[in-house]
């Protein structure tokens, strides 16, 4: 049985590859395989990018590395292209496991004419229609209110879809995620709010900003179920989601899930050196060895399938080569045109943007008209 507010986050698997209770019997060992793969995958594109980043390419990125499990195992809760997704800045591994292909992202990433997003948004905050995937913000909690609003939508239609609300444990402080928990809470909304409790809000640990014992346990004010689980262990994650989608889904309104997960990089490339400023050395080796990766690597030496060095350099390899084609395929379309500033907002131009288009022609042919 999966309990909400449970004192000890819920765990399957041990950080050393143990089991602590029987396996659901979906977990074969060739969809393990396929879940250390895709977290493996995730892990190479962080470092690709990072390369991306120092090389100019682009001037800002968030890493994910250390929460894989999570994202990926929130992901094979939903039901992708259906469930409505509000992310929070560092869910392009949430959306790479949905299926949004690495060419949309890195034409965001890169502002190239490829961009579904036009070039308009700054670097790492896509969005994909297709997928349902609402824009990446920047704003701490921004994104909640209207994760809300689009799942009283949702109940209103009468629809089976879900919607699935994403944060760090730093929006837990911010009015915003209070305003939209509530609301989804009394309108009993179908939306799945989920933690992803990497610890540190910037250079501000959890402890320092909140006096409860975990997130989870704050969803008792909103009369919500509140789960805690162990973000290190994919098998966990997934359980735990699906339960918590399923009874959101069934119209029995709101849930919040909470990850407890660790981000072992930077909190972006603005956080110049974490460890020498606000965390210690010791404690990213301590969470270095609750590796999502190491630990479903462990688990299936235990049962007898260990993934091969030769396994795991192949889908190192296949990875940057992938992300390589996609960078070269993106910047090959070149940037974005300068009209499009002036497209899809307003169906007739108002004369002040007609004054600035022509003063933008002007400039681009050289004064001819």
């Amino acid at each position: 049985m999966i309990e909400p507010f449970t004192t000890q986050p819920i765990r399957y698997v041990d950080p050393d590859g143990t089991p602590t209770q029987a396996l659901p019997e979906k977990y074969t060992p060739e969809l393990l395989r396929d879940l250390h793969a895709q977290m493996l995958r995730a892990r190479e594109f962080d470092r690709k990018l990072i390369t991306l980043l120092r090389q100019g390419r682009s001037t800002f990125y968030a890493q994910a590395s250390g929460m894989e499990a999570t994202q990926i195992g929130l992901a094979r809760s939903l039901r992708a292209g259906h469930d409505w997704v509000w992310p929070y800045y560092r869910d392009h591994v949430l959306g790479m496991a949905l299926g949004i292909p690495v060419f949309e992202l890195l034409s965001q990433y890169l502002g190239t004419n490829s961009d579904t997003s036009r070039g308009r948004q700054m670097p790492h905050h896509f969005a994909s229609k297709r997928f349902n995937f609402a824009s990446v913000s920047s704003s701490i909690a921004s994104q909640v209110p209207p994760a809300a609003g689009t799942a009283i939508a949702q109940k209103y239609l009468g629809t089976d879809e879900i919607t699935v609300c994403t944060f760090g444990d730093g929006a837990t402080s911010e009015g915003d995620w209070h305003a939209g928990v509530n609301m989804a809470a009394v309108n009993k909304a179908p939306c799945l709010f989920v933690c992803e409790n990497n610890q540190w809000a910037i250079s501000m640990h959890s402890r320092d900003q909140m006096a409860s014992e975990n997130v989870a346990i704050k969803a008792r004010a909103y009369g919500i179920p509140g789960f805690y689980v162990d973000g290190n262990d994919i098998i966990a994650v997934m359980e735990v989601c699906t339960h918590a989608a399923e009874w959101v889904r069934a119209g029995h309104g709101a849930a919040l899930v909470e990850c407890l997960t660790y981000r072992v990089g930077s909190h972006s490339n603005a956080d110049a050196d974490a460890e020498k400023f606000y965390r210690t050395r010791d404690e990213v080796n301590e969470w270095l060895g609750r590796d999502p990766i190491a630990r479903v690597e462990a688990l299936l030496e235990r049962l007898g399938h260990p993934v091969t060095p030769e396994e795991r350099t192949g889908i190192i390899e296949a990875t940057h080569r992938e992300v390589d084609e996609a960078v070269l395929k993106a910047e090959a379309t070149g940037e974005p045109d300068w009209r499009i500033m002036f497209e899809d907002v307003y169906s007739d131009l108002p004369d002040h943007l007609r004054e600035q288009e022509a003063f933008l022609r002007a400039e681009q042919t050289g004064g001819a008209q």
